[in-house]
């Protein structure tokens, strides 16, 4: 071979070399962007849900220590917003460690408390003895909780800890003594020792019971339902805790770790009824588009027996498709009766379904009546003049006010922009108006 032949060979080689140097350094680069941006985010969900807790201890301290009606219901909105922001908070935090079940629960039953306190009329019904009381034990509650995420906190801040490691490390089944998750397991263990805003609602639970079929299971029985219900090796370890007394539905929540996944479910105690679950794990690059994922959702939803649903609703977010599925009957699309369906759109495999809105009003389907004393077209002479309306259908939503109602559901657009608009079907009342981004709507 000419030699100059083999130096076209050599710097070919070379250059090849070179590229394949830099792009390497280029997808290392934009990796660590990723792993960068991902643990800020952590940081700062973490960070925020400390200085909210520290801010939800101090106006429930506040309220307890007022006394004018006027006072106390602006005090009642502003732990409302407190505690959306703080579940806001906790979504974002890397829940593979450690599911904050009882925290959310907690902070759903402070928010809904809030919100009710803060519209209802103070002068003709003030808190009474036993609310006064709930918001006492509550203070103290969320005061321990505080201190214990501070603890947390200064442990983050003092060794530098990254959230990012301690994930990869319960990813791995790494069990080594982290103090952190040791810290928010207390946290979690606190939030679950409250029960006092469950108490004021036991005499509402019990007149609104919710009745389910089946046989009563115990630990042992839901391991084996969980066992088969996700395929999982006999010798999987399984962490079985129950719901507190004076819940709506008695429940275990389950969580388990395999060499693919760490697993979460909710199984109702009447029945062994999968409520909801969420497959956590790395979700490699789209093969599947949101289309593919659908059908996936659906042919799950057909071989669970869930029958009378159609999709409302698709979003994709980044590797992974949710979709929005409802109950339907007589042509009308029934809102509370919802089930999410989670789809990895790297191979299809479902790895999240919430069905417990489907599951928990079984019962109630029967006894719904609804007839629209408004017609179609009576309607959408109560929509906005400007908005173009596209299609219309009946479906049942639920108010804070009001309960279920039933309302014409309006889609229609402004300037390019599409709106789903609720007019009541028996007075005309706009009940809510949604403008729908990146959104696939079903009609």
């Amino acid at each position: 071979m000419p030699g100059w032949i083999r130096w076209i060979i050599y710097i070919v080689l070379l250059i090849g070399l070179v590229g394949a140097i830099i792009w390497g350094y280029q997808e290392q680069q934009e990796k660590n962007a990723i792993l960068i941006k991902a643990e800020n985010n952590y940081q700062r969900a973490f960070h925020d849900l400390t200085y909210r807790m520290d801010e939800l201890d101090e106006k429930i301290s506040t309220v307890l220590a007022m006394n004018a009606p006027s006072n106390i219901s602006p005090q009642m909105a502003n732990i409302w917003k407190i505690t959306s922001e703080a579940k806001a908070d906790v979504s974002q935090l890397p829940l593979s460690l450690l599911p904050f079940n009882q925290t959310q629960q907690l902070l759903n039953q402070i928010g809904d408390f809030a919100y009710d306190v803060s519209i209802r009329d103070l002068n003709d019904q003030p808190l009474n003895d036993q609310e006064l009381q709930a918001l006492s034990e509550l203070k103290d509650q969320s005061n321990q909780m505080k201190s214990d995420l501070r603890q947390v906190q200064d442990q983050v801040l003092t060794d530098g800890v990254r959230w990012m490691d301690i994930e990869v490390s319960v990813a791995t089944n790494d069990q080594r003594d982290d103090e952190v998750l040791n810290g928010l397991q207390v946290v979690e263990e606190d939030a679950g020792q409250f029960d006092g805003l469950s108490q004021l609602n036991d005499s509402a639970n019990n007149e609104n019971s919710i009745e389910l079929t089946g046989e009563s299971y115990n630990q042992s029985d839901i391991e084996q339902v969980v066992k088969d219900y996700f395929e999982l090796n006999e010798q999987t370890e399984l962490t079985i805790t129950e719901n507190g007394e004076g819940s709506e539905v008695p429940i275990y929540n389950v969580s388990f770790n395999t060499d693919s996944f760490h697993g979460y479910a909710e199984v109702t105690k009447q029945g062994g009824n999968v409520l909801s679950y969420l497959l956590n794990r790395d979700v490699g690059e789209s093969t599947k588009s949101l289309h593919d994922g659908r059908l996936v959702a659906e042919t799950l939803l057909e071989d669970l027996d869930y029958n009378q649903v159609e999709m409302v609703e698709s979003k994709q977010y980044e590797k992974t498709g949710v979709y929005k599925f409802v109950h339907v009957h007589d042509d009308t699309y029934y809102y509370p009766d919802e089930i999410q369906v989670k789809v990895a759109l790297d191979d299809g495999q479902v790895t999240g379904l919430t069905a417990r809105d489907f599951i928990l009003n079984e019962n109630k389907r029967e006894e719904r009546e609804f007839e629209p004393t408004l017609s179609e077209e009576e309607a959408i002479d109560y929509i906005h003049e400007q908005i173009d309306v596209q299609t219309t259908r009946l479906a049942v939503i639920e108010t804070e006010e009001n309960g279920e109602v039933l309302a014409y559901e309006v889609l229609g657009t402004i300037d390019g922009t599409t709106y789903r608009v609720y007019i009541n079907a028996n007075d005309g009342f706009e009940e809510r108006v949604e403008r729908l981004t990146q959104s696939e709507e079903v009609y």
